[in-house]
């Protein structure tokens, strides 16, 4: 009987606190160090000074704001519904931190390696828009009420493109596993867009399906992120803060908390995909440039480059009305993957 409940409770502490908490750790720090680097880069490329008093060279100025919030009073709008409105953040977050169970941070590291891993992702992150829906109904404020409606039209009408761009490289690589899709494209940078396709000239046909796939993609993912050119939601001059605007302290936190977390996870869906995962650039030319720990590394490395072109666009790029919003994914995006899709499919048929 001892020995039973070992074995039990052992299997849980593994699966749900070992395996786990890295994730946790990597989100938490993650998120302060993309606000820093989201405020330096922005007054970097505005020529601003930036966050410059707290800490050498400004870098304890999140860690400040963290403490800031933890001591702010959690105030609800008078007629809220209360339940609903503190259950929102944690929707939000937790539908965005389950998406990193499939993350294949190296060869060794994965939360469950599923054989419907691509799919699991899509599916557990769309979970975040009923959150974002329940708090701006239950916030009884017509702003953040108008932002959670949006909200959900933009990312549920974004989900489309970013499904049928996922589904081209699925074609190509004939699983959903996000392991076996890294392990493809084993053999060096040359072999990132290939997926393990057919040889020679066959795999140089493939490689502008691909790239296009990898665009809309990603521009996909801005607008399920929220990111600008796509803030729609929150689109201060005219929702104030959107869906957000009723809440304070570390409940406003958590949909930052969240929209950091998104922002890497789709940033490891493209890398795995297209950018060869935990994969070195350099193949097995050097052995110790792919053991383990290096993975991690490489992996964390190429996520962290899209997060950096997000931050990028979002101090570049003015935001989009709603009506352009919705003409460039339902007139442009779609097509677009759908003509990508079936030319690839039609390819590989023939």
């Amino acid at each position: 009987m001892d020995q039973f409940l070992i074995n039990i409770f052992g299997d849980n502490i593994i699966k749900y606190i070992i395996i786990p908490v890295p994730a946790l750790i990597w989100v938490s720090l993650f998120a302060l160090g993309a606000v820093l680097a989201e405020r330096k880069i922005s007054a970097f490329m505005q020529d601003r000074i930036g966050p410059n008093r707290t800490g050498k060279w400004g870098i304890l100025q999140t860690v400040m704001d963290v403490v800031k919030l933890f001591q702010k009073e959690f105030v609800f709008p008078l007629r809220a519904n209360k339940v609903l409105f503190r259950m929102a953040p944690f929707v939000v977050f937790t539908a965005a931190f389950l998406g990193y169970a499939i993350l294949p941070f190296s060869s060794v590291y994965i939360g469950v390696d599923l054989n419907l891993g691509l799919f699991y992702f899509f599916a557990i992150t769309s979970l975040g828009v009923m959150g974002l829906l329940l708090a701006g109904w239950s916030s009884n404020n017509k702003y953040s009420l108008y932002g959670g409606l949006r909200s959900v039209a933009q990312i549920v009408s974004y989900e489309i493109p970013t499904a049928l761009s996922a589904l081209s490289v699925v074609m190509v690589a004939g699983t959903l596993s996000m392991q076996k899709f890294c392990v493809l494209q084993s053999g060096g940078i040359q072999n990132w867009y290939f997926l393990g396709g057919p040889g020679g000239l066959s795999r140089l046909i493939m490689v502008p399906f691909l790239l296009s796939s990898a665009l809309i993609l990603f521009i996909s993912t801005l607008a399920e992120t929220n990111r600008t050119p796509f803030d729609i939601p929150e689109a201060d001059s005219e929702l104030v803060a959107g869906v957000h605007l009723e809440y304070s302290g570390m409940m406003f936190a958590m949909f930052f908390f969240a929209e950091y977390a998104q922002m890497f996870a789709v940033s490891g869906i493209i890398t795995t995909l297209f950018f060869g995962g935990w994969q070195s650039p350099f193949g097995d030319l050097i052995p110790f440039l792919n053991s383990p720990v290096m993975q991690i590394f490489w992996f964390l490395i190429k996520g962290l480059f899209f997060v950096f072109v997000q931050i990028w666009l979002r101090w570049t790029l003015p935001r989009v009305r709603v009506d352009q919003l919705m003409t460039i994914c339902w007139k442009y995006m779609i097509p677009l993957a759908f003509v990508n899709l079936f030319a690839l499919g039609l390819y590989l048929v023939l």
